[in-house]
């Protein structure tokens, strides 16, 4: 039998809000194409999976309820959406980059519906981020995430404020080394893209009469594809490193 059970039911709901605010927004888990009933019964059976080894840290903050605990829940809240917004600004980044390699190479074929996100996106974009969170996943990107959780009521106890400034500093960090990660990862298909415009610009100069635009849109295309053939192993694999370089230095 259950000695407290309102105080175990509390306990339960404390946990569920900071590990349901990280699955809210978090890659992958957040996708429209994830139904809400799977992304709740996910939360709530990782919260009860948790809440046994985090039961001497949590039942203490929650035994006497009342206007404290409501303080309480918005702050767990907070601290889980920030951790999910670590790792998803780092996704929106790879997005980002993405958009850049298609007008780099010349792909600027009118969007087609997101494979992640519900919205418009490149194909390029599409492709590049649904592959890229296939490998995260493969490589158990949300046993880190679930352990960074169990590990932020080390130095993000529960029971003390929700501190914005460090939220705040957090995710701008975590912007600023997605934007080099991705831009290093973008570099080869910018550079290929500036080298040969700058080589058509200086042939349209020599014979401006040769409608230059129309016939070379099908070589930098074709160039820019091969150079994603060639490349895509290696740009997953820096970035998936890149992800969790970057979210073990955020959290």
């Amino acid at each position: 039998m259950i000695e407290d059970p309102e105080g175990t039911v509390l306990a339960l709901f404390a946990t569920f809000c900071r590990i349901g605010g990280c699955f809210m927004v978090l890659p992958g888990f957040s996708s429209f194409r994830v139904p809400l009933q799977i992304r709740l019964f996910l939360a709530v059976a990782v919260s009860l999976a948790l809440m046994p080894l985090l039961w001497d840290t949590i039942y203490p903050n929650v035994r006497d309820g009342g206007r404290v605990y409501i303080l309480l829940v918005g702050s767990e809240m907070l601290i889980g959406v920030t951790f999910g917004l670590v790792a998803r600004y780092i996704v929106l980044a790879l997005q980002y980059a993405g958009t850049g390699m298609s007008m780099a190479i010349g792909f600027n074929a009118a969007p087609g519906g997101g494979l992640i996100e519900n919205e418009a996106e490149g194909h390029i974009t599409s492709l590049i981020t649904f592959a890229a969170l296939f490998i995260l996943f493969l490589t158990d990107f949300h046993h880190m995430i679930i352990g960074s959780l169990v590990r932020s009521y080390s130095f993000m106890p529960m029971g003390t404020e929700f501190d914005p400034r460090l939220a705040l500093m957090t995710l701008t960090d975590t912007l600023a080394g997605s934007f080099m990660l991705v831009l290093r990862l973008a570099s080869p298909f910018l550079v290929y893209g500036l080298i040969f415009n700058l080589s058509i610009g200086m042939v349209n100069k020599l014979a401006p009469q040769i409608p230059v635009y129309f016939i070379s849109i099908p070589f930098i295309l074709c160039g820019g594809l091969i150079l994603l053939f060639f490349g895509i192993n290696t740009f997953l694999t820096l970035f998936a490193d890149g992800f969790e370089t970057l979210f073990m230095g955020a959290i």
